[in-house]
């Protein structure tokens, strides 16, 4: 769990070999069976790079939260990662996001990508 915990500050401190800023619209919708829940919007500015095995990224901004049938409010979320190269073939990633709430939430995300 250390290790999730140091991975954004590690790759950020990295020395980019390409790195730059960004914008990132990105819309989620969730669904239970065919019952529709909701829709969240992020509308993110961010900034990205990588230095030899190493890539990470760092974003943030306001997300508009649509639930169905329901006001829609927006917070203020944004999310920090990185990739590392394990291998040619293998990719090792983390993500940690959060929402700004009266009480605050978080997620992480862990996986490994292998290319065929």
């Amino acid at each position: 769990m250390k290790f999730l915990a140091i991975l954004p500050a590690t790759l950020i401190a990295a020395a980019p070999a390409l790195a730059g800023p960004y914008v990132n619209v990105e819309a989620n919708s969730g669904f239970t069976g065919s019952d529709y829940s909701g829709t969240t919007t992020d509308f993110h500015v961010g900034y990205e790079g990588s230095s030899g095995v190493l890539g990470y990224y760092i974003q943030a901004g306001p997300s508009v939260i649509s639930p169905d049938g329901g006001e829609a409010e927006t917070k203020f979320t944004g999310k920090t990662g990185g990739s590392v190269a394990a291998s040619e073939k293998l990719d090792v990633y983390g993500e940690i996001s959060f929402a700004a709430d009266t009480v605050n939430s978080y997620g992480t995300k862990v996986g490994v990508k292998y290319k065929f």
